[in-house]
């Protein structure tokens, strides 16, 4: 499938509902309102093609850039092909749910989660702790260094009241991420959440959002889900 025909099965396939619904979260036009799971027979038949990817993600189409995701090809990108990604993300569904989910299939994306949660830019610090919890939630724990993680942690207990809204929502979530699929940082995790207590996350023209990672991994474990991994990242 060239371009212009998945650009013609992306608009096809867009509803005004999820339009509304991705615009109520930050998306802005242009967009055709396409549910994820609709991609999916497109993305069987395409697989992963890198050039269309780079075509598809140039658009600045909200769609069209969640579908690049989708079909590109982590390990083939550069730090610059990712910092370039990153400069069109213009929201958090795509510098958490595209970029970050597409860096954690890369074999450079913990250097490059390190650079973006230094860099001080809000939706770069969030896609930077959203791709450590793609690769925790997937990644075999000897992926990681234990001091590195629990550092990490220390970071978040210290600075998350203060971060920038986005940024606090993945902290959090980095946290529960830690607590759950992580089991040599379970307990750090565990005591991190309880002293960071519930975190406010202000949102333009909404209520705010209180988070609470302590009562998320309690759950989980109630589930019976310490030490889940899933199997893939992506769709």
């Amino acid at each position: 499938m060239d371009f212009e025909t998945v650009m013609q099965e992306l608009e096809a396939l867009g509803k005004e509902r999820t339009k509304k619904i991705y615009m109520s979260n930050g998306a802005h036009e242009p967009l055709f309102g396409v549910a994820t799971g609709a991609m999916k027979p497109m993305a069987k038949k395409i697989k992963i093609n890198q050039p269309l990817a780079e075509e598809l993600y140039a658009t600045g189409n909200y769609d069209a850039m969640y579908f690049a995701g989708i079909i590109a090809d982590p390990k083939a990108m550069t730090v610059s092909d990712f910092d370039r990604w990153m400069d069109d993300a213009y929201f958090y569904m795509l510098s958490d749910y595209v970029v970050a989910v597409t860096l954690s299939e890369s074999d450079i994306a913990q250097e490059v989660a390190d650079q973006w949660i230094a860099s001080g830019d809000e939706l770069r610090m969030s896609a930077g702790w959203s791709c450590y919890c793609w690769l925790l939630g997937n990644r075999k724990d000897n992926a990681f260094s234990e001091s590195k993680i629990s550092n990490m942690l220390n970071m978040v207990k210290n600075t998350i009241h203060d971060s920038p809204e986005r940024t606090k929502s993945s902290m959090n979530n980095f946290i529960y991420t830690v607590g759950i699929s992580y089991l040599p940082g379970h307990e750090k995790a565990v005591e991190t959440a309880k002293e960071v207590g519930i975190v406010e996350v202000k949102r333009e023209n909404k209520k705010s959002s209180f988070l609470n990672a302590l009562e998320n991994i309690q759950k989980e474990i109630d589930r019976g889900r310490l030490g889940f991994k899933r199997k893939y990242v992506r769709c």
